[in-house]
């Protein structure tokens, strides 16, 4: 720790992320950055999630404490279902019916630690919680919701409204004119559907932001330049960037190496220089056996050499998703895994060349640190806009897509990954991400934004303990 961090009066942060590994591992690691500082951090979550994290680091360990929130069971929710990787898309409703359950836990926790002498000085909640923000309202505690997500996507998304009705029309507007007709209405669904919980995602994003006294995002102002400003003169309240969080560039924290874990590395040694693109499309991402299929033929029909982290369909065997001869065909040039791959590993080696992702802002993160070109398949969320942005800045190109259903052939596979890995256009998409890399794999920027961010929740902190308990 340095002096300029040692001169600060330490902080006591509570973070509770989402209950999705994407949100879990960036948050632990801000939870690392601050006690790195001197900041004591209490990370909030369901048991098994917490289990399943890496340790926190030893030297650190005795300024995160891990706060344990058991998962109420609701019917219809597998056992054991704590993170969104758990759960079938079709139960997501029901997950977060279950997570509304721990709002009574946490105002317990709350309470404990207010009476104890261990009040926080701020809580970060993730936007799905808006009973937090409400709890930190109630006990004065400021409260501030993360966004881990691009900033240029939030910036160019449309106001926030109370009715049904009207969240349906904001959130077609948010995904913007260039948007197909299947990604519109599916992201319609997702966000402003009340379904069992309750609540629909844009409802809980509207309260938790009301209630939040800055938001907080996982970005920087040197890869999204202008769209801070934007985003503060449209909440009415200070948008903070608390860094991009790239992983370590030799791994995730504390994963263990196992066999398979050897086997891809191996094979991956064995690779010329700049010769693989690798191929994965997140932990949650919903894909018939039909269109992974499709991508198979695709990835045949683009005679590159691929490694492709896939995540088959529940209740589907992986043999029966791979054409007949697939891996006879491409036995030599590509590698197919059903179980865990170490992605920031493969994505680090000298044999990647290209990325074909989902487009969800962790995966955007870890590609373009590495220097890696994207072709992209956006699936739900927030992946779409993010696709179109990247592609309008040429870092490159989407699958095209039938614009009602979403479908996608083998042909369009092929073509992309060979427009960003063969053809002359490549070399451009590869530049530009060449030229953000220097940006988000810098890690004194990196720390200079966190620093900032500290900043901020301290000079907070100062004018609260300053104005008889009154925040502006």
């Amino acid at each position: 720790m340095d002096d300029a961090h040692s001169s600060q009066s330490p902080l006591h942060v509570v973070i509770f992320p989402w209950l999705a590994f994407g949100h879990l591992l960036p948050c632990l690691d801000l939870a690392e950055r601050l006690a790195a500082r001197g900041h004591r951090v209490s990370f909030v979550s369901t048991p098994r999630n917490l289990a399943r994290l890496p340790p926190v680091r030893p030297e650190l360990a005795e300024l995160v404490d891990l706060v344990a929130l058991p998962l109420p069971r609701v019917d219809g929710l597998p056992d054991g279902a704590e993170a969104t990787s758990d759960v079938p898309f079709d139960k997501f409703e029901l997950h977060r019916k279950a997570f509304d359950g721990l709002a009574a836990p946490f105002s317990a926790f709350l309470d404990t630690a207010c009476a104890g002498g261990k009040r926080p000085d701020w809580i970060l909640a993730d936007l799905m919680h808006h009973w937090v923000a409400l709890a930190s309202q109630e006990r004065g505690v400021p409260c501030a919701m993360i966004l881990p997500c691009s900033a240029a996507v939030v910036a160019s998304s449309a106001p926030l409204t109370e009715s049904s009705a009207d969240q349906r029309e904001a959130v077609a507007r948010s995904m913007g004119t260039a948007a197909p007709s299947f990604e519109a209405k599916r992201a319609t669904e997702e966000f402003a559907t009340e379904g069992a919980s309750g609540v629909s995602i844009m409802t809980r994003f509207s309260l938790t932001l009301q209630r939040s006294k800055l938001v907080a995002m996982r970005s920087c102002p040197e890869l999204e330049p202008g769209a801070f400003t934007i985003l503060t003169r449209f909440y009415g309240k200070p948008v903070v960037p608390f860094g991009l969080l790239p992983p370590r560039p030799d791994g995730a924290r504390g994963v263990s190496k196992n066999g398979e874990h050897d086997a891809i590395m191996q094979w991956l040694d064995a690779q010329p220089a700049k010769s693989v693109v690798y191929v994965a499309l997140g932990s949650e991402a919903p894909m018939s056996a039909d269109l992974l299929r499709e991508l198979a033929h695709g990835l045949d029909l683009a005679g590159t050499r691929f490694l492709w982290a896939m995540r088959k369909p529940a209740g589907v065997d992986a043999d029966s998703v791979l054409p007949a001869g697939f891996l006879d065909r491409t036995g030599e040039r590509g590698l197919v895994t059903t179980r865990w791959a170490p992605q920031v590993s493969i994505l680090a080696h000298a044999a990647v060349c290209a990325f074909l992702t989902h487009c969800g802002w962790g995966s955007v993160v870890e590609g373009l640190q590495f220097g890696h070109p994207l072709i992209m398949l956006p699936i739900l969320g927030d992946q779409g806009p993010n696709a179109r942005i990247l592609e309008e800045r040429k870092l490159g190109v989407a699958v095209p897509r039938n614009d009602e259903d979403g479908s996608f052939d083998r042909g369009g596979v092929a073509g992309a990954v060979r427009a960003v890995v063969v053809e002359e256009e490549g070399e451009t998409f590869a530049a530009n991400a060449r030229k953000l890399q220097e940006i988000v794999a810098d890690r004194e920027r990196e720390e200079r934004c966190i620093d900032e961010f500290v900043q901020h929740l301290t000079s907070w902190n100062e004018l609260k303990n300053n104005s008889d308990g009154r925040y502006p």
